[in-house]
């Protein structure tokens, strides 16, 4: 039972009363308001106490930026059939309409080695190598996806390319199980402490089924097993690959290794000891999407990919990074990356970096160094794959809130505006995500479309595909320009 009170205490609220609660309670939030500091009241690295201040109370709401064109511009992109139908009237004039933003270079030549590799795929029966790297933008296989099936259904070449055998996140195009033991090994966002050295292969990592330990000939065998699925959701041409290739290196002893297509036993032999680059090529019947690879050994070698492909055509892999900012490459094997690039006959390699790094960057001076960090790595990889064009995909916009709106970053511009100083002095072209998307505090109307995340950093699939659509077109339009001038 509860107590009886010794009495009862009723407040009857007159209309006068209510409104001078009313004014006090108004000067009472508009002194915090005004006194309380504008960047707040930091308390810890994870906790800042905020307060509105008087401006953004009483000042209109940041204005949206209108996309409406840029999304009919990807949309008529994307119903479009690509390069032959792209109006070329005798007199040279290209008569197709002009999308939102394109691919920006110093020297139109730094594209050439990528076009004449395309022009000559219908008499070169080898296959060719884009490689996209990026950071989680791409995670997934979005924007890369789109990309392929593009390139595959005008060029030729099937197969969805490079995956590591253990992926962060899951594909649409492709399912990977794996059994006990097995580990990812990366240097992509920093290099991993437990390697004791640097050949981490294409992808910036690799896996194993067995830790790094010294062996004897007592040591017991070690089983584990690999099952790659593909799927229809990637495209016709992605289920079409006719090889699986293993590439691997480094193990202290054989590994025995059978590869089942389907249910039916397809290879058993011993993947060799020792080396950085060694690759083992299985045969699959044609829309045979299930694999599985049985491992058994005293160690495991690092195993830097597996590739789903055709020996002509166009490969497209998606080198998606979470976390990365781009400025690995100096940690690889570079004789080892060379080894890799050239046997994939790499013709264009994407970049697509900056994210990551804005979160770190304070000022303009700060957007110059990360500039010049990526200026360094871009060197590298044009030492090493000096057959390749390079094209640098720049940031999106990324939201940060300030009061009750999300704004754009405040160090966006200075950092898009280095990269791409960086990138054009350099000899790359460069792609400027950020002007495509509407520029300045685009990315909320983007996350009211429905096609950008509410994190206000990543598209969804939806928007990442509206971006690769005027990212392929940009493309394509410039390889349109260079078939005029090869007549």
């Amino acid at each position: 039972m509860y107590a009886e009170l010794p009495f009862t205490f009723i407040i009857m609220h007159k209309p006068f009363q209510s409104l001078i609660f009313a004014i006090i309670l108004f000067f009472a939030m508009g002194s915090l308001c005004s006194f309380f500091p504008e960047k707040g009241i930091h308390i810890s690295d994870k906790l800042t106490l905020q307060f509105p201040t008087l401006a953004s109370v009483f000042n209109s709401k940041p204005k949206k930026t209108d996309i409406s064109k840029i999304l009919e511009a990807a949309d008529r992109a994307d119903t479009a059939k690509v390069v032959d139908s792209m109006a070329i009237k005798k007199d040279g004039k290209d008569t197709s309409k002009k999308l939102i933003t394109g691919l920006q270079y110093t020297n139109k030549a730094c594209l050439v080695n990528f076009f004449d590799a395309l022009s000559l795929l219908k008499t070169d029966p080898r296959s060719i190598r884009v490689l996209h790297y990026g950071d989680s933008q791409i995670e997934g296989d979005r924007i890369t996806d789109y990309l392929r099936m593009k390139l595959q259904g005008q060029f030729g070449g099937f197969g969805p390319g490079l995956m590591s055998l253990m992926p962060i996140s899951p594909t649409i195009t492709n399912k990977i199980t794996w059994g006990d033991g097995w580990d990812r090994y990366n240097t992509f966002t920093m290099k991993d402490k437990r390697v004791n050295h640097s050949n981490y292969g294409v992808l910036g990592g690799f896996c194993r089924f067995t830790t790094y330990k010294k062996i004897t000939d007592t040591s017991a065998d070690i089983s584990s097993t690999i099952k790659i699925t593909t799927t229809k959701l990637g495209g016709a041409n992605s289920t079409k690959y006719k090889k699986v290739k293993l590439f691997y290196g480094g193990a202290q002893t054989k590994t025995w290794c059978e590869f089942y297509d389907g249910p039916a036993l397809s290879g058993a032999d011993s993947l060799e000891a020792g080396g950085y680059l060694k690759m083992k090529e299985y045969n699959v019947g044609i829309g045979s999407l299930s694999h599985e690879f049985k491992f058994k050994g005293k160690d495991s070698p690092d195993f830097y990919a597996v590739s789903l492909e055709s020996e002509t055509g166009v490969m497209v892999d998606n080198i998606a990074l979470r976390g990365s900012s781009g400025t690995f490459y100096h940690q690889i094997n570079s004789a080892q990356l060379k080894q890799f690039y050239d046997y994939f006959n790499v013709k264009l390699i994407i970049l697509q970096f900056g994210g990551n790094a804005l979160p770190s960057i304070k000022d303009a001076t700060m957007a110059v160094n990360y500039a010049g960090y990526l200026r360094g790595q871009i060197s590298i990889v044009k030492k090493l794959a000096p057959q390749a064009s390079i094209i640098f995909i720049g940031p999106a916009d990324m939201s940060v809130k300030e009061g009750t709106e999300y704004v754009t970053h405040p160090q966006l511009e200075n950092t898009r505006d280095a990269i791409k100083k960086a990138v054009l002095e350099s000899g790359c072209a460069f792609f400027d995500m950020y002007d495509c998307m509407g520029g300045k505090n685009s990315m909320p109307s983007w996350v009211d479309e429905k096609l950008a995340a509410t994190d206000y950093i990543h598209f969804s699939p939806q928007g990442a595909r509206k971006i690769a659509t005027l990212c392929y077109s940009a493309i394509i339009n410039e390889y349109n320009s260079y078939l005029k001038t090869k007549k």
